[in-house]
């Protein structure tokens, strides 16, 4: 009997460790290249790539795997369950590790927790948290640093989105410098309204400090919107949402944002946020140089459909295709899919390439954060990779490493 149940447990274990794995050093990877579909052995060394050789052939005839650089997610609110800033929720070490070993499997090895509108004192407490650990080895350094949306926004519904209108407020210097403090000086993005008082002066002091600026949540006309480019907004975050419903057909955000040459934009693409002309136009808009593939990812990402309660008491209904809707105020609660999801919508409704999709995904978030060693395929870089399969548009992660280490494996059945 005790051999049977030692046996069961090794099953067991055996079955648990081929999803996420304790690390294991990855030398090299044989699969077709992303950017143009050859066949290519990458070599890795120290956590890093140390080439990358084309070659005739797979030694795996059987093999259709694509390798990529690791996705780069510039808007993670939260995951399964656990949010990074949620009231009535003790953010803690063991919640950020399962958060990013849970992203991991979604081929994201590149993630920033953004932390949403919220009181000054839940803001502090959890960034200083977030700052406490986000340089821990067992992360290996998929946290660069944080996003913090809100709560400098509009107080406007439908603008608002689904941010608490209690905690909104106009931007305070002092009470924001509080909060980078806390956060280590690792602040990396602000999505904030350029509209609202004080905002402009808050966009050059940011940009001082080399912060990204977003406009986000905001009901900024386009004389709003120049100057703020002017000052040193270089995004968007998630456009066309926290969005009103009804909107003036001349007179609204969304065309100043997409005719401004300067800004990129970063979009949803899980099939719900966006229609597929919307996703459309703004790859004609824009093109793959200037779009950023974000998940807007929050607790409800990863759990199972059903009701659940926000931080007002109000429902928010997950549905089984994966869509979280705030039904009280007919909005969408930020997302439960991966950006993963999005490549594959991105290619399907646009027509655009699987290297551009990867561009969105992961090339131009490095370069809009100044994160020079991930993004791109190629020797010196870090070694985040993925390895994935690419069928009728749905992208399905076989293997993720970060910094030389395999952290994730698919079970094949």
């Amino acid at each position: 009997m005790k051999k049977t149940g030692y046996v069961i447990l090794l099953g067991i274990l055996f079955c648990f460790s081929s999803r996420i794995l304790t690390a294991q050093e990855v030398n090299q990877l044989e699969g077709l290249f992303y950017l143009d579909h050859s066949p290519i052995r990458v070599e890795i060394e120290n956590g890093m790539i140390s080439k990358m050789i084309r070659i005739e052939e797979l030694s795996d005839h059987d093999n259709k795997n694509y390798i990529a650089p690791g996705l780069i997610d510039n808007q993670v609110n939260g995951y399964n369950g656990v949010s990074f800033i949620y009231e009535g929720n003790d953010l803690n070490e063991q919640d950020i590790e399962n958060i990013t070993r849970a992203i991991w499997k979604s081929g994201v090895t590149t993630y920033i927790p953004t932390l949403r509108t919220n009181p000054q004192d839940l803001l502090l407490k959890n960034i200083s948290i977030l700052a406490n650990f986000k340089d821990n080895p067992i992360l290996r350094g998929s946290i660069p640093g944080f996003h913090l949306e809100g709560p400098y926004i509009s107080p406007l519904d439908g603008f608002r989105g689904s941010h608490a209108l209690k905690n909104v407020r106009k931007p305070n210097w002092e009470e924001f410098v509080e909060v980078y403090e806390a956060s280590g000086k690792n602040i990396l993005q602000v999505t904030l309204a350029p509209e609202i008082d004080g905002a402009m002066e808050l966009i050059t002091k940011l940009r001082g400090l080399d912060i990204v600026v977003a406009i986000g949540h905001s009901n900024a006309d386009k004389q709003q919107i120049t100057e703020a480019v002017d000052r040193g907004a270089a995004t968007v975050t998630h456009i066309a949402n926290g969005m009103g419903n009804t909107i003036n057909r001349h007179h609204n955000p969304l065309w100043p944002q997409l005719a401004e040459d300067r800004l990129m934009i970063s979009v949803i693409a899980d099939g719900f946020h966006l229609l597929p002309e919307q996703l459309r136009v703004f790859y004609k808009a824009k093109g793959a140089e200037k779009i950023m593939l974000t998940s807007d990812a929050t607790r409800y990402a990863g759990m199972p459909p059903g009701k659940y309660l926000n931080t007002e008491g109000d429902t928010i209904l997950l549905t089984p295709d994966g869509a979280a809707r705030y039904l009280a105020r007919n909005v969408l609660s930020g997302s439960a899919s991966p950006i993963s999801k999005g490549v594959g919508n991105m290619m399907k409704n646009t027509g655009c390439s699987l290297a551009e999709a990867i561009q969105m995904a992961s090339t131009n978030p490095a370069r809009l954060y100044n994160l020079r060693d991930r993004g791109e395929l190629k020797p010196g870089m870090k070694a985040d990779l993925i390895v994935f399969t690419l069928e009728n548009f749905t992208m399905e992660i076989q293997k993720t490493i970060v910094a030389g280490e395999l952290v994730y494996e698919a079970v094949q059945h």
